[in-house]
């Protein structure tokens, strides 16, 4: 497994953990580990032993937002043009500026395990994930307004479907920080644990991970491009397109022998 500058990574049987490590800064965001959480989640989603990954912050912090200082301001200009262009800085086995959202809605199922503040675009980094899990110390906000920005990475369309819309204006538009209660209470996080909420995390990955894998992924582009579409019909044909391909997979007849056989099915023994 990869070594990281900036995150952990450990696998547990078939979830992956992936850790953000600067504690001292309250894992704040860096392009550096913008690049090394791209590569760890691309070679998990190459990696049929895992299943579904699990990301947390170590110590007291999920994420705080972006690093503001020096570097950052240094990185914006480079960073608003595109999402395709090389970056000279980060590790050698990462050097691109990653499409967030399309990489999030294409992986593997992603759970958060929210530990602590996780603020701006420590919040909004994980508006895509299939599951959002808080414990007790987390605090969340939508803090853009507050240091004169606008929000990003898709959350002014993620964070309405969460929370609807008046929810995500005052969210927004106010920038207040939200505790675990509220957050819980108003569907910006999903589950809140009380205690062990990292392994609660990897528990609920491997409920995903114990599914077929092409069709998690399929599941995952339906929700993507079925969240905003307004034709029942494209819904519809959308549905009965990977439909007719599920069927023909081996993980579907491994279901059905299961099914029959009345035991448990290993998509892993049938996948390619």
């Amino acid at each position: 497994m990869t070594d990281y500058s900036q995150i952990l990574t450990e696998q547990f049987d078939d979830v992956l953990l992936i850790t953000y490590n600067r504690p001292d800064r309250l894992n704040a965001w860096t392009r550096v580990m913008g690049d090394e959480l791209g590569h760890a989640i691309t070679e998990a989603n190459a990696d049929p032993s895992i299943g579904a990954l699990v990301v947390t912050g170590a110590g007291r912090g999920f994420c705080a937002g972006a690093d503001i200082g020096a570097e950052f301001q240094a990185q914006i200009d480079k960073d608003l043009p595109s999402t395709t262009d090389e970056n000279p800085d980060a590790p050698a086995n990462s050097r691109k500026v990653w499409d967030w959202v399309g990489l999030i809605r294409d992986s593997k199922p992603m759970v958060a395990a929210v530990n602590g503040p996780a603020i701006g675009m420590g919040l909004s980094m994980i508006l895509p994930f299939d599951r959002i899990m808080a414990g007790p110390t987390a605090r969340l906000s939508a803090r853009f307004i507050k240091v004169g920005v606008v929000p990003e990475l898709a959350s002014s369309h993620f964070l309405p479907h969460r929370v609807g819309f008046g929810a995500a204006s005052d969210l927004m538009l106010s920038g207040r920080i939200v505790d675990a209660e509220e957050a819980l209470g108003m569907g910006l996080v999903d589950e809140l644990v009380d205690d062990d909420l990292v392994p609660a995390a990897i528990a609920r990955a491997r409920t995903y991970a114990e599914n077929a894998p092409p069709h998690l992924r399929w599941v995952k582009q339906l929700l993507t491009e079925n969240l905003s579409e307004s034709s029942l019909a494209a819904v519809q044909r959308r549905e009965l397109d990977a439909l007719r391909q599920a069927y023909e997979t081996p993980e579907h007849h491994e279901a059905v022998a299961a099914f029959l056989e009345k035991r448990t099915p290993n998509f892993r023994r049938v996948a390619p």
